[in-house]
């Protein structure tokens, strides 16, 4: 059977999202530099069976946000009406008084390149209290796309109008919905499963060994998410600091991946994150505690068509 080897791509990465489009499976990934200043683009990573992954680089077109100067940052996507979206975080901003924030770019396929959609921010400000980094898209069963978000320990969820260049209101009237649930800190990330919305976060700190993953279940995408434990944490000798991870899903297995970035254990560079790919499983409605490995054997039925 097929070995796959962790880290999947050698270099620094961090921040994956995972999606499958098109017949193959895409990471997403923050050019883990230490110096804010060098991360002035994102890479991306295609493959049709998680084992040979070929990397496209440089897929923003960064002189369509002339404002953006550091900190290009956590990027997610989601295919929409035949159209690709890309939100990033943008310039680590650190007050309403500073330009940056979410960023969204737009492209004809998943390889790029993403152009400037909007010429300005997505989302310029902080709202509920939570800095605007660490987006996550999410495309419900009937179409609703939502985007999860947030730093500084608060999380907010708002829900993208049909052309993605804004939001529309909940039917409270509120454009923006805190959800933050204990423990969270950022990186926030959700699945469904059956009838159930998996709400999963990053704890403790970036640059160490405390960062690990956590989860909470609900009924509804907006929550409420009572913490249900964590699922990702340090473990030795494999690594320390797994976290802000994305996913994949395999029909032809019922396989669920865990995309995610970790660091060798004592390593204090905050840059030096790595790529990994795990198996994520789900028992009696909760999410078992995943084995960090550094190669584990798949199937070989690991294509599939994207949605």
């Amino acid at each position: 059977m097929p070995v796959i080897t962790n880290p999947i791509v050698p270099g620094f990465y961090a921040d994956p999202e995972a999606r499958t489009y098109e017949g193959k499976h895409w990471i997403y990934a923050t050019r883990s530099f230490t110096a804010y200043t060098d991360q002035m683009n994102l890479d991306a990573f295609s493959s049709t069976d998680l084992i040979h992954w070929s990397k496209h680089e440089a897929i923003l077109e960064m002189s369509d946000f002339p404002w953006v100067w550091r900190a290009v940052w956590a990027p997610t996507i989601i295919e929409n009406k035949g159209k690709y979206y890309l939100v990033f975080a943008s310039n680590d901003i650190q007050s309403n008084d500073e330009t940056g924030g979410l960023e969204i770019a737009i492209s004809d396929n998943p390889a790029g390149p993403f152009r400037g959609y909007l010429g300005k921010p997505l989302i310029d400000r902080f709202i509920h209290s939570a800095q605007p980094i660490d987006a996550h898209l999410f495309k419900d069963d009937d179409g609703t796309i939502y985007l999860y978000y947030g730093g500084w320990g608060h999380c907010n969820v708002a829900k993208m109008n049909e052309d993605m260049t804004g939001f529309v209101p909940f039917e409270n009237g509120d454009t923006f919905l805190s959800v933050t649930p204990e423990g969270y800190v950022e990186g926030p990330c959700m699945i469904k499963n059956g009838d159930l919305y998996y709400f999963m976060w990053s704890m403790g700190s970036w640059v160490n060994g405390t960062y690990r993953v956590a989860y909470g279940i609900s009924d509804s995408p907006l929550g409420p998410f009572e913490n249900k434990g964590t699922i990702l944490q340090k473990q030795e000798p494999i690594a320390e600091g797994p976290g802000h991870h994305g996913y994949l899903y395999l029909p032809e297995t019922d396989m669920w991946i865990i995309v995610y970035h970790r660091r060798l254990i004592g390593d204090t560079d905050p840059g030096s994150r790595v790529l990994c790919i795990d198996r994520l499983h789900f028992e009696d409605g909760a999410i078992m505690p995943v084995t960090m490995t550094d190669n584990w054997q798949t199937s070989d039925e690991t294509r599939r068509n994207g949605r």
